[in-house]
C-alpha cells in the first residue's frame, strides 16, 4: 500500500532524495513529544551542493529552486523520522530559512516561498506554517540553508 502523502509527492512530479547525512557534529532531527526539530537541510542536487549568493551571482528563481530542493531534503529526513510513514504528520510548524546574500538584498522571502510553497502543495492544508527568512553568510558556499519543525500523530 503507498502512502497518500507519497503519492502526492509523485502526483506533483517529485523523488525525495536519500536523507542527508550530518555534515558536522549533530543529528539529522531530533523528536520531543510529537514533534519533530529538522536540522538544516542545504541546497543540493545530483551534482552537489548549490551554491551561489543571492543579490550577486544567483537570481532569485534560481534560490527560488534552491529552497524547494532544501525543502525536499527536510520532507526526505521527516520521512525517516517517521519511520517512513509521512501521513502520521498532522502540521508543518515552522521553516527557518537562511538565503546567502549580499547586504542589499532583501528578497530572502521570494527565495524561500520555493520550500514554503513545496509544503503547501505536498501537505496541503497541513502545509500552512510560520517562517523565518534571513540574509548570511552560508557554509561551504550554498546558496540556501532550510530546517523545519513539524507535528506528527
Amino acid at each position: 500500500m503507498e502512502f497518500q502523502i507519497e503519492q502526492r509527492l509523485k502526483n506533483l512530479g517529485y523523488m525525495l532524495p536519500d536523507a542527508p547525512a550530518p555534515a558536522a557534529n549533530y543529528v539529522p532531527f531530533v523528536k520531543v513529544g510529537t514533534l519533530i526539530f529538522v536540522s538544516g537541510q542545504v541546497a543540493s542536487n545530483e551534482s552537489g551542493f548549490i551554491k551561489g549568493r543571492l543579490g550577486d551571482n544567483m537570481s532569485v528563481e534560481d534560490g527560488y529552486e534552491a529552497a524547494k530542493l532544501c525543502g525536499l531534503a527536510l520532507i526526505a529526513q521527516l520521512k525517516v523520522a517517521c519511520s517512513g510513514n509521512l501521513d502520521i504528520v498532522n502540521r508543518v510548524v515552522k521553516l527557518g530559512g537562511f538565503v546567502n546574500s549580499t547586504s542589499d538584498f532583501s528578497d530572502q522571502p521570494k527565495v524561500l516561498n520555493g520550500a514554503s510553497d513545496l509544503m503547501a502543495n505536498v501537505f496541503e492544508d497541513k502545509g500552512a506554517h510560520a517562517r523565518t527568512a534571513v540574509g548570511c553568510t552560508l557554509p561551504f558556499g550554498v546558496s540556501v540553508e532550510v530546517d523545519g519543525i513539524f507535528e506528527i500523530a
